[in-house]
């Protein structure tokens, strides 16, 4: 038995039937909700994360590669979890396979636990042009658009703002929640940074930017700030 085999008998005999309603609402698989045809072994984070821990260095990119493309939710995750792992060890190669594997991430945790630790991290720590977020973010795909934001987020951590607060500005009228979500967490982040400069960018766009975006920016920010912001807003 292959290495993948043996990982994907584990992956489903750690399956639980118990969790499927609640998992099928968690990531909107019903009809016409963003999830649709998603299908899940019903496996929680913790035990992926850990049989990632154990099997990422035994499992070569080539199985990685093909782990990606599963039709189950939980392998998928699983496989970004042993790339994010297996990043520091072969950096282009992991990159390279996250780039050509991104019609498989395709929900929103797969993106959140894989976009900044392989996308923005190779970007910034290698000084590559970033011109690649920015197609990411012109692109009619709604995981694209959100990888885009959220691959920012290694950027902020470096105190690296001016390409999150671009995207946020281009994101200004989307329509989708997740995006509207995923564009307010990164401007929450940049607050916790860099207070000003989150402030700057809401006073200059409180008429533009989405309720939803606007309510995860100021979380962080203080009574009378948020009050002074919420007043202006309102007229």
């Amino acid at each position: 038995m292959s290495m993948k085999d043996k990982v994907l008998k584990q992956l489903t005999n750690l399956g639980n039937q118990k969790d499927k309603e609640a998992l099928m609402w968690f990531f909107k698989t019903g009809k016409g909700e963003y999830g649709e045809k998603d299908k899940f072994l019903e496996i929680k984070v913790p035990p992926l994360r850990d049989l990632a821990k154990k099997y990422y260095k035994s499992l070569s990119l080539e199985e990685l590669n093909d782990l990606l493309k599963n039709e189950y939710h939980e392998v998928r995750e699983f496989a970004i979890f042993c790339l994010v792992l297996k990043y520091k060890e072969y950096p282009n190669e992991v990159y390279d396979l996250y780039l050509s594997n991104l019609k498989y991430i395709n929900n929103w945790d797969l993106v959140d636990q894989s976009a900044s630790y392989i996308l923005g991290k190779h970007l910034y720590d290698n000084d590559l042009n970033r011109s690649i977020i920015y197609d990411l973010a012109s692109s009619n795909n709604l995981w694209k658009q959100r990888i885009a934001i959220v691959a920012t987020h290694y950027f902020i951590k470096k105190n690296d703002f001016n390409d999150t607060l671009l995207i946020a500005e281009k994101y200004l009228d989307t329509q989708h929640d997740l995006i509207k979500k995923a564009t307010g967490w990164m401007l929450r982040e940049i607050g916790k940074k860099d207070e000003k400069i989150l402030i700057d960018f809401l006073d200059k766009h409180l008429s533009k930017i989405p309720s939803v975006t606007f309510s995860y920016a100021i979380e962080r920010l203080d009574k009378n700030t948020k009050v002074r912001l919420k007043e202006k807003r309102k007229n």
